[in-house]
């Protein structure tokens, strides 16, 4: 059984986008795993070399630098640096996410995968995403069947990170913990009926057409 002292100083020094791209559910649960030494220092692009440096150092592993970005001669002798697995892709500048509030149908589709509740809206009414909250893990993206969500660059902010100040990945930490504890106590039984929390985007847009035809049947009928 891993320390909780030592998955709260890992997850420490994850940027908290909880972006899925290690292959875990969040930056918690990745922590939880390097903890019980179940995966590797080098799944998270958003941390980039900064989160490389200090997963090392807190586990006693080798570093694994980014090509290109050698590490200082103290840390030279590890004889297996490698750099971030390119599986879980390469570290990008930050960016977050807009709605075309013209073209958003009301869904809520967005709502139900937005780790940290950045988006605001209703179902049938149209969402909105509330900038400072959002940490561009465009986890949004995949489910929204009339692709009105995109990714927008956001200015470095720096200070643990380059592109992220410690003040927003605790307020994002925070959020996503609210989050969970929220849905432990409701959970999600429309999803659960299917077997998955989040459908794939083929059974939104069958939803969703399915919807659209409903209504219009219904109108035809009062008409």
């Amino acid at each position: 059984m891993p320390s909780p002292d030592l998955v709260t100083r890992l997850d420490a020094w994850l940027p908290q986008t909880q972006c899925t791209r290690c292959g875990f559910p969040n930056c918690r649960a990745y922590a939880e795993a390097l903890a019980a030494g179940d995966t590797d220092i080098n799944r998270c692009p958003p941390g980039g070399d900064v989160t490389l440096h200090a997963l090392a150092k807190l586990l006693g592993v080798a570093p694994k630098p980014q090509p290109g970005h050698p590490w200082p001669a103290a840390l030279a002798s590890f004889p297996s640096a490698k750099p971030l697995d390119p599986a879980c892709g390469a570290p990008t500048p930050r960016t977050r996410a807009v709605i075309d509030e013209t073209r958003c149908i009301g869904c809520r589709k967005c709502l139900d995968v937005c780790p940290v509740d950045a988006i605001l809206g209703a179902r049938k009414r149209m969402h909105t995403v509330i900038e400072p909250e959002c940490n561009g893990c465009g986890l949004c993206l995949p489910p929204c069947p009339v692709d009105c969500i995109v990714l927008v660059p956001v200015p470095a902010s720096g200070s643990r990170w380059p592109e992220y100040t410690l003040a927003e990945t605790e307020r994002w930490r925070r959020r996503t913990e609210a989050r969970r504890a929220r849905r432990e106590r409701k959970p999600l039984r429309k999803f659960a009926r299917r077997g998955s929390i989040f459908p794939d985007r083929d059974t939104i847009r069958r939803d969703i057409t399915a919807a659209l035809e409903r209504t219009k049947q219904k109108r035809n009928r009062q008409d």
